[in-house]
């Protein structure tokens, strides 16, 4: 049996894939090419993935295509570049209820990648609370819907619970901490904390790439820190019980919001800039302080923030720097990926063309930080493949137990420790 037929029969029978997709074996393949895994190590890793609770540190749930007939009809009647948005946003996030062919992939999709629990990005790029809360509501319908498939957790023992009886689900976070802006006093810009806490947000972004009133984002050419409206708001966050996340700020507000921070921060979504010096990746001044305060670097999936090779062995490089330096219980997996719908490409095509648009505020990147080919080894469906690299990296099975999720239970635990 050659490797191809081994790894399809081995991965369908463990992770329980219905039908052949052939975006999923594609990368399969890729991550096999370069990793090249004996069978035994292929054997080891994927009974390890299986049994491991398993959590993307930041990630994003199955995405279905668009309907482009109704983009079309969107379009035709006028709908605003910020219409549009919403439109594609939900039909990306909830066909996979109302469409039989979507569901069947979005179900596809999670038992191949053998992932517990996804740390949703369930809170859109801004301060303004109603936008942060419109994205979650998208998350919450689909685990109301898909309840018996896909669950939302609001606590650490809802993942290993969903482990438990076989479902999944996902940990709520936000891409920015909500501001009133009506500001009247510290205490009532920050209320809105407290009521994203109480609908399920678990994790919040201090900044997004953009400075705010909180710090300096990673894309702003200044490097300023955390202000006292920033430090005020990690006490609050640790005062409810949400994670503090760096992944988007500058290099300062990232080490000064960590220091601030009395319980684990973590950079949900990164890289290590001494392997690769991009504005989204962290310093070992900054990794260090995160691993001080008892937190954890997510490493992701993007090929621009990897450097070197962009692929599969490019990530396992970066998580390697943190477990060598920092040690095993300071780096987790946050892929910012998650897998599009094998019918994403026909529909893309057949839609018509949206209206030029402004980019968005937050959206800003600098010139080179974005763009240039991935890796189809880089898939989120592939991480069983990505527990495969680790056995043959040499990391004992405690340790790999703790990068695919024990670390982001540990620092989940401490958010909630003590809070009602």
């Amino acid at each position: 049996m050659n490797r191809r037929e081994f790894v399809s029969l081995s991965l369908e029978s463990a992770f329980q894939i219905s039908k052949p997709n052939f975006v999923v074996e594609r990368a399969r393949q890729a991550a096999l090419d370069v990793l090249k895994p004996s069978r035994s190590q292929l054997e080891r890793g994927m009974a390890l993935h299986a049994d491991a609770v398993v959590i993307d540190c930041y990630g994003f749930s199955p995405r279905a295509a668009i309907d482009p007939t109704e983009v079309a009809k969107a379009i035709d009647a006028g709908a605003s570049s910020s219409e549009l948005d919403v439109l594609f946003e939900e039909m990306r996030v909830l066909r996979c209820i109302t469409d039989p062919a979507e569901q069947a992939e979005y179900m596809d999709a999670w038992k191949a990648a053998g992932v517990t629990c996804i740390v949703e990005s369930a809170g859109e790029e801004s301060q303004d609370p109603l936008r942060l809360i419109r994205r979650m509501a998208r998350f919450t319908y689909l685990s109301d819907v898909m309840r018996d498939f896909v669950m939302k957790a609001a606590r650490p023992d809802d993942i290993t619970a969903a482990k438990a009886q076989g479902h999944r689900c996902l940990y709520f976070a936000g891409n920015g901490i909500p501001l009133a802006q009506r500001w009247v006093s510290v205490e009532d810009e920050l209320s809105y904390i407290r009521t994203l806490f109480q609908l399920g947000m678990r994790m919040l972004h201090v900044t997004y790439n953009r400075r705010n009133l909180l710090g300096d984002g990673c894309a702003e050419q200044a490097n300023a820190g955390l202000s006292d409206l920033g430090r005020a708001a990690i006490a609050e966050m640790n005062r409810v019980g949400l994670i503090v996340d760096v992944a988007h700020s500058g290099w300062r507000t990232s080490f000064e919001a960590t220091r601030a921070s009395k319980r684990p921060a973590v950079a949900s979504h990164s890289a290590v800039a001494a392997l690769n010096q991009h504005i989204r990746a962290k310093p070992d001044e900054v990794i260090r302080a995160i691993a001080d305060s008892g937190g954890y670097v997510g490493i992701c999936c993007i090929p621009e923030f990897l450097g070197r090779s962009r692929d599969i062995n490019a990530l396992l490089d970066h998580v390697d720097y943190i477990v060598k330096r920092f040690g095993s219980s300071h780096v987790a997996i946050g892929t910012d990926i998650g897998h599009a719908s094998s019918y994403s490409e026909a529909a893309n095509k057949e839609a018509p063309r949206r209206p030029r648009a402004r980019t968005r505020y937050e959206y800003f990147w600098p010139p080179g930080a974005l763009g240039g080919g991935g890796h189809p080894s880089l898939a989120w469906t592939n991480w069983p493949l990505f527990t495969v690299g680790m056995v043959m990296r040499g990391y004992s099975e405690d340790s790999i137990r703790q990068i695919l999720g024990g670390n982001v239970l540990r620092v989940a635990r401490a958010a909630l420790e003590g809070v009602a």
